[in-house]
């Protein structure tokens, strides 16, 4: 049995970048003074446990876990102090990265993120109350049964109400859009010489009270007539 995404295909994904001092630091990059935005396309959104596809013409293909926080209100121009009255909840996100598009294609993150089965989300979506403080949450991710990521959102530069009140700055926020809140150290592209994922590995992940997935990395093929990427 297939378990799908929490949620139906939002009218945008939006990802926050370096939002963890040790990620940018391995990233070599500067700590940001503000959050860091980009998007990622709503046809990347799969399932938690579905497969991940290595795109064609890719090589760099990396792992990131992510707090992913689900808006239930429409918010335009919102202040951090009342920023949680417009989220509907949590769910665990891996934002996959093809680091050779997003680094090396003319400096747009939006083509290394955006792939067919880069946005896994799940197993479910827990509402507000259930996580009342979004601040304090372990996250963690292996490859194959190794720990490559163990850090906690207390980490984070910019905290959740933060980023929903500084992103509802520059456009409107649907219910059912997700923010992407960044990742920590531990990324493929962190290390020394950098590692990156291949067909067979297996990722798996998981976020304090939000749940466990695990996704199989498989090479993209061309489809046969009739079959679909989803």
């Amino acid at each position: 049995m297939r378990l799908g995404p929490p949620i139906c295909r939002p009218s945008k994904i939006i990802c926050i970048g370096l939002n963890y001092r040790d990620h940018a630091a391995e990233s070599g990059a500067e700590v940001p003074r503000e959050p860091v935005v980009f998007m990622k396309a709503t046809s990347s959104l799969v399932g938690p446990n579905d497969p991940v596809v290595i795109p064609r013409n890719a090589e760099k293909l990396d792992w990131e876990v992510e707090l992913a926080v689900v808006l239930g209100k429409t918010a335009a121009y919102i202040t951090k102090e009342e920023a949680l009255k417009f989220v509907a909840g949590y769910a665990l996100h891996n934002d996959y990265s093809e680091r050779s598009f997003q680094l090396e294609r003319g400096g747009q993150w939006v083509k290394g993120k955006s792939a067919d089965t880069f946005a896994p989300m799940g197993p479910f979506l827990a509402t507000r109350d259930e996580v009342p403080d979004p601040s304090s949450l372990a996250m963690w991710l292996k490859v194959n049964n190794e720990f490559r990521q163990n850090s906690n959102t207390a980490k984070m530069i910019f905290d959740v109400p933060a980023i929903v009140s500084y992103v509802s700055e520059f456009m409107t926020l649907f219910p059912g859009d997700v923010i992407s809140t960044g990742t920590p150290a531990g990324v493929g592209l962190g290390m020394h010489p950098p590692q990156y994922l291949k067909p067979g590995d297996v990722v798996d992940l998981g976020i304090e009270r939000l749940g466990e997935s695990q996704q199989r990395v498989v090479a993209w093929k061309p489809l046969l007539i009739g079959e679909q990427t989803k």
